[in-house]
């Protein structure tokens, strides 16, 4: 984290991730990555996998690139065995363009089943600065996420509701936060009713989410962020950001971020 109020804002760069479910004993758990102690961006904490477009990607492209890359996890046109997927997944760490690598091999990406569920904007104080789109979706049936070893070093599945209880240990950033929140609920139910509200949101992903930088000599570490549908947003917030309009269906709930020792926490 490399917070400055006063520097003008970098322009963001596209970035995709995706929250991969999975049906539990009851409802449904999301997987989460560690990344690297030695990552430029929020280092060491668990993440939803994803990453930076390529230019000329279309996003649901980057999304399945990057979960392949990250997680091993392939949404494919036709049927893959285990073995084929590492050495595919050996041949893209290695350079190859994954749709160039399946179309070699007689198939194509499956994109449709990647459902928008939120767009987040990093604070403007903030000096690496990533504008990512959010997707849901569903682990396809026989294939199991591994982490890279090298970008991330562990994984976990986890219920949303655990991962928030734990979300100091975790070091979960603020959209994992926020996204676990709101997903929360219908992840108790079932898979599908977490596909279902994602359905319902994806007209609604504009403004994107960009949270402002605010001083605040009260708490630990003397800032906190403020959401698009805070009170104070624009009165107290520095920085880029457009506040949502009154009644927005994706604004609500908590709206103020905080750090302490470290462990972000919403309130």
């Amino acid at each position: 984290m490399d917070f400055d109020p006063t520097r003008e804002g970098a322009t963001p760069r596209d970035a995709a991730t995706v929250i991969l479910l999975r049906p539990a004993a009851s409802g449904a758990e999301v997987f989460l990555l560690r990344r690297h102690r030695g990552a430029s961006f929020m280092a060491q904490a668990f993440v939803f996998p994803g990453g930076i477009r390529d230019p000329g990607e279309e996003m649901r492209l980057t999304a399945a690139r990057e979960l392949f890359e990250e997680a091993g996890v392939l949404f494919a046109k036709g049927a893959t065995s285990a073995e084929q997927r590492s050495v595919w997944r050996a041949r893209q760490a290695a350079g190859e363009e994954l749709g160039g690598l399946l179309s070699s091999e007689g198939l194509s990406l499956d994109l449709e089943d990647l459902v928008p569920f939120a767009h987040w904007i990093t604070p403007s104080a903030e000096k690496r600065r990533y504008s990512a789109l959010f997707f849901v979706a569903v682990l396809p049936e026989g294939q199991t996420p591994s982490f890279d070893n090298k970008e991330t070093v562990d994984e976990l599945w986890i219920t949303p509701r655990a991962a928030l209880e734990r979300a100091a240990e975790l070091l979960l950033p603020p959209p994992q936060i926020r996204c676990l929140d709101e997903i929360a609920a219908a992840a108790e139910e079932s898979v599908e009713a977490v596909l279902a509200l994602a359905a319902a949101r994806g007209e609604h992903l504009a403004p994107p989410i960009v949270p402002r930088y605010a001083e605040a000599p009260e708490l630990p570490e003397g800032f906190m962020l403020l959401l698009p549908w805070d009170a104070d947003y624009v009165s107290m917030g520095q920085g880029a950001g457009e506040p949502f309009p009154a009644g927005h269906p994706l604004g609500g709930g908590p709206s103020r971020f905080t750090r302490e020792a470290g462990a972000w926490r919403q309130f």
